[in-house]
């Protein structure tokens, strides 16, 4: 990483030399403390409501180090990304070192709570369908041991060396590896094991980011010039001294938008591969949403029954069929549409609708029955969601019903109870306590070649935020470093400040391996992991 930053001389330079608070150190360990205890006590009181016998201490051992794993990439997500969104705030002197991080630290929180929860499972279908049916073998545990590990690895390294690169392009080039291994280790073709067209969907939303983020940026101080004539608004700070209050004000609800956006945007990956984990250690507390009410059942059976019914008389079943789960694996697998799709979807509806009907409740599924109605249920849902990209032409009525049925699987399959989200926002929030000076230094002083002015640093993260939480809206993952960094440098061309080449070339050559690096360590470790 170049060296061409501002000597601490240079005035205007934040003072990251200041003593913090004294309270600092014993309010981060209070934090880990209570996070930590409070998850451990909601899994104990999830676990004993569903009165389940406790025969081993195994699985809770797995998920002990699972969760912790996971949290730890939620730790390191935060001070490696979150540094972006503090770094304007800190080199314009709106607000300290201390107080930026703190604040950012509880906006990322809250970011996390108030998310939907719709990024967390985009996430979780890039993964191989097989591994998501067997969460609960020795290779589901596999798959989230080398996306984590690969992940983590990864951001700990970028970050040592003060490079903001991004989580989110680690994460999906993690999945991609964890899928190619898996399809490979199968004896099948590579590029079999990643559904392509989400992923690309992904793909293009995170390479497409830095775009916007620069040519936004750029444009809005352009803008700002024009229309804004307050010439102290483009001028880099001349002492430690704060900036007027409005500027100030701009400044600090932009860093607080871009948080709030981080954390609802890059916290849900987390949560999302959480979930999978008590998916897979914890079926019968966790595989399906047992506080769905009890007379949404019978709503939920007869539309399962209607559609399949619909669905037969479109495409009648074959004197011999299939295994309907192979069917729709291999069509969720391959987004290949065949005369076999139709049948085998209603009669996995059809087994939806008679498990959930039998019992009443999803409370009254016995344990041994859970994982089945899960899988079938997320296959289901899946399905139905390859068949609408696909473009398959089906009447409207059975159009209708099938959006229904999906709306109805997914209440039952995908939810986060509040306790995770809590504790991953914990996880998120003192990680941007923490490590946060290296990147900071990096985005306010490495990227151009002079002081990052006021109308600059409030370019850069209004379209930051923006585009973030267009994203979360949509339900995509971006990089917040990708389109802050990005953003400062197009207000540093757009002023015409100059860029500090070196440290482009430092960040397109991290840029350029994150995904590579990524598959190909996500992919070792996962044939590692599966050896034992």
């Amino acid at each position: 990483m170049s060296e061409n930053s501002l000597p601490s001389s240079v005035r205007g330079r934040p003072d990251f030399n200041g003593k913090g608070s004294r309270f600092s150190k014993p309010l981060f360990f209070i934090l880990l403390v209570a996070g930590l205890a409070f998850a451990g006590l909601n899994l104990v009181s999830d676990v004993e409501e569903t009165n389940m016998p406790v025969t081993s201490l195994l699985p809770f051992f797995l998920l002990g180090l699972a969760l912790l794993i996971a949290l730890g990439f939620e730790f390191v997500n935060g001070f490696h990304d979150t540094a972006n969104a503090v770094a304007t705030v800190i080199y314009t002197h709106s607000l300290t070192p201390g107080a930026a991080v703190v604040w950012s630290g509880f906006c990322n929180f809250m970011g996390v709570l108030l998310s939907s929860g719709v990024v967390a499972f985009g996430i979780i279908s890039l993964l191989p369908v097989e591994l998501i049916l067997q969460a609960s073998s020795g290779n589901g545990f596999a798959m989230v041991y080398a996306l984590l590990f690969s992940a983590i690895i990864w951001n700990l390294g970028t970050w040592y060396f003060g490079l903001p690169s991004s989580s989110s392009h680690t994460l999906i080039g993690s999945i991609i590896g964890v899928g190619v291994a898996n399809a490979m280790l199968h004896g099948r073709n590579g590029l079999s094991g990643v559904d392509w067209d989400q992923a690309l969907k992904v793909c293009y939303a995170l390479l497409l980011s830095p775009v916007v983020g620069f040519v936004c940026a750029g444009l809005l101080l352009w803008v700002m010039k024009r229309f804004i004539r307050n010439h102290q608004l483009y001028r880099a700070p001349q002492s430690d001294q704060p900036p007027p209050v409005w500027i100030r004000g701009l400044l600090i609800l932009t860093c607080t938008g871009v948080s709030f956006a981080h954390g609802s945007n890059d916290g849900q990956k987390g949560m999302g591969l959480i979930m999978l984990i008590l998916v897979g250690t914890m079926p019968i507390a966790y595989a399906l949403n047992r506080s769905l009410p009890a007379d949404q059942i019978p709503r939920v059976a007869a539309l399962t029954e209607v559609t399949a019914h619909q669905l037969r008389q479109l495409q009648p079943a074959a004197a011999h069929p299939p295994a309907a789960r192979d069917v729709l694996t291999g069509f969720v697998g391959s987004n290949r549409m065949n005369s076999e799709v139709l049948p085998a979807l209603a009669m996995t509806l059809n087994e939806v609708g008679d498990e959930i009907r039998r019992y009443g409740s999803m409370d009254n599924i016995p344990a041994q029955a859970v994982t089945n109605t899960r899988n079938q249920m997320y296959l289901a849902s899946e399905s139905i969601k390859h068949l609408q990209t696909a473009k398959v032409t089906l009447p409207q009525e059975t159009e209708r019903n099938l959006k229904a049925v999906k709306s109805e699987l997914d209440s039952a399959t995908r939810f986060i109870p509040m306790w995770v989200k809590v504790v991953v926002a914990i996880a998120l929030g003192l990680g941007t306590m923490v490590g946060w000076r290296r990147i900071v230094v990096t985005v306010g002083e490495r990227i151009g070649k002079t002081h990052l002015s006021y109308a600059q640093g409030a370019s850069a993260e209004l379209v930051a935020m923006a585009t973030i939480g267009a994203a979360d809206g949509f339900g995509l993952p971006v990089s917040t470093t990708h389109v802050l960094s990005s953003g400062v440098a197009g207000t540093m061309a757009a002023n015409r400040s100059g860029l500090q080449l070196a440290t482009l070339r430092n960040l397109a050559v991290a840029w350029v391996l994150t995904l590579p690096v990524s598959v190909l360590l996500s992919a070792l470790l996962y044939w590692l992991f599966t050896r034992f």
